[in-house]
């Protein structure tokens, strides 16, 4: 293994100063267009050549050294920076390629440890390094060096073998469920905005737009807030389906040898590998939205992956059938997967509807209230009786989504209603448990059970458990882990026992 100190792809050279040039796109239209007598042309180019050397500085700048111990990475021309990272920490190592970087043949590859900050010079810490850009190929060979190090047969160990899932063009339908059209036009919007005012435009110059407008507002309301609305549907949906063929198009989830390999993108394109080793469940969450249409989403638990969500993607909204198989295919424990589970009881029934009408009740007695005091109008505490009949349809869909099991080695807790997660969990992954008690939990003789582990959000809870069904579920997943701290019935004979000794 060479242990030279390498630079990035020539190639970049075309790559970076133009994503610079985009990056300060806007300021530099806002300088053209703001300046007068013929600065605003000559400031902009300032701005396009420091944008453009920007981008060259970094190529001259940037050096990367692979050893058999350390990945490290050199930056920096006044102020020189160093980042090294462990080999034996390495959890993740992702390709991307954006649209320019694939015509040119280039990935970013990015190494992640699953810690928050980046290591100094010569640190043992760890973060994420970030090398852009690579040669396709030399990237996905490094990918393979970092991550099968310890393999037998390198050239094979990232083999795939069997592929569990891929795109179906029918799983588009999914995709206006998901309301990720509403962030895209909040996008859009945002930047229109932000130009037109960078550029000063004078709305007297748009008379005709001007006239459409007055004669959509002299409408009546009802016909503005129908079509208004007929409007944002449809462009939500159509602007989610692009979001989901862009991000999820030639999806592929593969296994290979003590790997899984998620691919996915239409213009940017990445290639996420998950070892297998550090998988510690899964977890399938429902919208309710996308739980309507049928549809679900599966992502895994697993260690490395903090502050990088987006890496644990294993399927795309799909039907919740194909994330059920998913699940149970990456676990190799399809049992666990769609196991039946056991409801918490009444009382965490009368909690869910209690809860439910107190937010009712407080908010309906505020508006009388303003009402009665304020002279507000009475059609707001009017509208908000709604809340008891809105309130009481939640509390059930609450206290029909609670549930847990623990089967074949494997935690299973389900909650949530607008989002509705069902998660499974390795107990193996469990490093420690914690109860949690209200005063009303008390009074139900209720607690939430958290599991505590090194993988994915770091705890996950069964919510409102009947007491000693959670301390025998905690004892049982983990058998003795909690045995200084329990107390066992005794006969009375016992006791008295105890007593007289």
């Amino acid at each position: 293994m060479s242990t030279d100190w390498h630079r990035l792809s020539a190639r970049m050279l075309a790559v970076h100063p133009v994503q610079e040039v985009v990056r300060l796109l806007p300021v530099l239209i806002g300088v053209l267009f703001v300046g007068r007598g013929g600065q605003g042309q000559i400031w902009s180019l300032v701005g396009l050549c420091l944008a453009v050397g920007t981008g060259l500085l970094r190529w001259f700048t940037t050096t990367y050294q692979i050893t058999p111990e350390h990945v490290r990475v050199r930056r920096g021309l006044f102020s020189r920076k160093e980042l090294s990272v462990p080999r034996d920490r390495i959890r993740t190592v992702d390709l991307t390629s954006r649209p320019l970087q694939r015509v040119l043949g280039l990935s970013r590859v990015v190494i992640g440890t699953g810690h928050g900050g980046h290591s100094g010079r010569g640190g043992h810490g760890g973060g994420t390094v970030t090398l852009d850009a690579l040669a396709t190929v030399d990237a996905a060979r490094l990918r393979e060096e970092l991550l099968h190090k310890r393999a037998a047969h390198p050239a094979e160990a990232g083999a795939l073998v069997d592929v569990l899932a891929e795109l179906r063009p029918p799983w588009v339908r999914f995709a206006p469920f998901t309301l990720s059209g509403i962030a895209a036009i909040g996008v859009v919007v945002g930047s229109l905005v932000n130009l037109f005012n960078e550029i000063a435009v004078d709305r007297t110059d748009f008379g005709a737009v001007q006239s459409w407008i007055g004669q959509i507002a002299s409408a009546p309301v009802w016909v503005l807030v129908t079509g208004l609305a007929v409007l944002t549907v449809v462009l939500v949906s159509v602007l989610s389906i692009v979001a989901y063929v862009l991000a999820f198009w030639n999806f592929r989830l593969a296994r290979g040898e003590g790997t899984l390999r998620v691919t996915r993108g239409l213009l940017t394109t990445r290639q996420t590998t998950i070892e297998l080793r550090r998988l510690r469940g899964t977890e399938i969450s429902e919208p309710l939205l996308l739980r309507a249409a049928g549809g679900a989403r599966c992502s895994a638990i697993t260690t490395g992956l903090h502050g990088e969500h987006s890496s644990s993607v294993l399927l795309p909204p799909a039907p919740r059938v194909v994330a059920d198989r998913v699940a149970g295919d990456v676990l190799a424990d399809p049992v666990a997967a769609s196991a039946e589970l056991i409801g918490h009881g009444s009382r965490a029934h009368l909690r869910r509807h209690t809860r439910a009408a107190l937010v009712a009740a407080a908010v309906t007695g505020l508006f009388v209230l303003l009402w009665w005091l304020a002279d507000w109008p009475a059609w707001t505490w009017q509208v908000a009786l709604a809340l008891f009949p809105a309130g009481a349809l939640l509390a059930e869909d609450r206290y029909r989504n609670l549930g847990h099991t623990l089967i074949g080695g494997k935690l299973v807790v389900r909650q949530g209603s607008l989002v509705r997660r069902r998660q499974v969990l390795s107990t193996e992954g469990v490093i420690g448990w914690v109860f949690h008690r209200s005063f009303f939990q008390r009074r139900a003789g209720l607690l939430s059970l958290t599991a505590t582990t090194a993988a994915g959000r770091q705890h996950y809870t069964g919510i409102d458990i009947p007491a000693a069904e959670a301390v025998a579920l905690a004892d049982a997943a983990e058998p003795g882990l909690l045995e200084p701290f329990l107390v066992r019935e005794r006969s009375v004979a016992e006791a008295v026992q105890d007593l007289r000794g």
